[in-house]
């Protein structure tokens, strides 16, 4: 078979591909398009493969998935986020906040982030903390939230490891915040689809011609050279334009090249495990819509709710735990951590032992949160480059291997399309 683009990965951005080219094939290893943004249901609770909420930018994209919709059928919410702090509630984000803290502690963050030493260039992204905010805000919330999340040491991290998204604030933002709210954190209202992330899905799959999209199939080999991809059913597809967008370091092991398979190797990451959770009646947690525990004696890092979203009348619930890259989440390790996640939900005063768990699932993200490592950063630019001039283009938040949101990969998609 021979086939102008060939669109490795029925996701966010392989199907936005598709929708603004022509002469393509999609080749998708699961059964189902989505990628991670696929949306379960189990009795009555809609649960997403993790938290996916929406803040449309550009018009076109708007229109397309929201403005599409009858507004019966989305919620419009202005965000409500919190650190769980001491037993307390912290406004999110914690940098902001620190008045909301006992005395004493208010005084440790004010007084080193009066006495911060701040550089021209840091060297990572623990250094950068330190130097933004000083030790008490970066030592009571921002290293240990954040070794939490991204599973690693946070000094083989870059300084803009989070890009745009990571809520800076400086010294007189955070003072005026004290005496009148300034909600700086990225993208202070969001949309939902009340049912779920599968919504933008099918919106992209009306633009794509079914009998071109082969599920449950993979790529197990390219040839750079000659311009053809195996399948793993032996099949060989030729293709003028190859568009990758499952993660960069798998499909840099499909090139069969020693220094790409060595990258690849050194690239790393997270893994989450993620707790789709619903129970039999509302808490008292009634109005948050999700909450960070930087506290390493909670297994979880955060925990949102899908009932204050969606205005329903029992907790339904999504947990996210982070592991390492080279940790393996066995059976056993997931019913060790439903265990441990209930019991701490009790612990944290979300539920008590009147509630029942009624239904619930684990989805492992294996990549989650890459690691944009400044060791690696210049080499993969290099390698996507070199690819690039073998009309090998990657794409997406993993085939970019980057940090942005769902709509970012959308915009990249339909720019490279229309390039191409």
């Amino acid at each position: 078979m021979k086939v102008k683009n060939l669109i490795i990965g029925a996701g966010i951005s392989g199907l936005t591909y598709a929708n603004y080219c022509d002469n393509y094939l999609i080749v998708e290893k699961d059964n189902t398009p989505g990628g991670y943004c696929r949306t379960i249901v189990k009795g009555e609770y809609f649960w997403d493969y993790a938290g996916h909420f929406f803040h449309f930018k550009t018009d076109e994209f708007k229109k397309k998935f929201i403005d599409s919709l009858d507004v019966s059928e989305y919620v419009s919410k202005n965000k409500k986020t919190y650190i769980y702090y001491k037993n307390k509630l912290i406004d999110y984000p914690f940098q902001m906040n620190i008045h909301q803290l006992e005395k004493e502690e208010f005084i440790d963050c004010l007084y080193d982030l009066f006495n911060k030493k701040e550089q021209e260039k840091y060297d990572n992204f623990l250094d950068m903390l330190y130097g933004k905010f000083g030790k008490s805000i970066v030592e009571k919330f921002l290293k240990p939230y954040n070794e939490k999340l991204y599973a690693c040491d946070l000094t083989k991290l870059d300084v803009d490891a989070m890009g745009r998204f990571f809520p800076y604030a400086d010294k007189e933002a955070i003072i005026n915040n004290m005496k009148t709210k300034i909600n700086s954190s990225y993208n202070n209202t969001f949309l939902y689809p009340k049912k779920g992330a599968q919504v933008i899905i099918e919106k992209l799959l009306e633009g794509i011609d079914k009998d071109k999209l082969l599920f449950n199939s993979s790529v197990k080999e390219i040839d750079i050279k000659n311009k053809r991809a195996k399948l793993a059913n032996g099949e060989i597809i030729d293709y003028e334009n190859l568009i990758n967008t499952i993660p960069f370091n798998q499909f840099l092991k499909l090139l069969n090249n020693e220094k790409y398979t060595e990258l690849s190797n050194k690239l790393t990451y997270n893994k989450i495990l993620v707790f789709n959770l619903g129970f039999n009646k509302k808490s008292s947690y009634n109005t948050e819509n999700w909450i960070y525990y930087p506290d390493k004696n909670i297994n979880f890092y955060r925990a949102g709710f899908y009932d204050n979203i969606l205005d329903t009348d029992k907790l339904s619930m999504y947990i996210e735990i982070g592991y390492p890259k080279d940790k393996e989440i066995t059976e056993k390790e997931i019913k060790k951590q439903l265990d441990l996640t209930l019991k701490n939900l009790q612990k944290v005063g979300i539920i008590d032992n009147t509630f029942k768990l009624v239904d619930y699932m684990s989805i492992v993200m294996d990549p989650a949160y890459i690691h944009i490592d400044s060791r690696y950063n210049k080499i993969v630019k290099e390698t996507m480059n070199e690819l690039q001039k073998e009309n090998i283009y990657s794409i997406g938040r993993y085939g970019s291997w980057t940090y942005c949101s769902m709509e970012d990969c959308m915009v990249e998609a339909k720019e490279l399309a229309e390039k191409i």
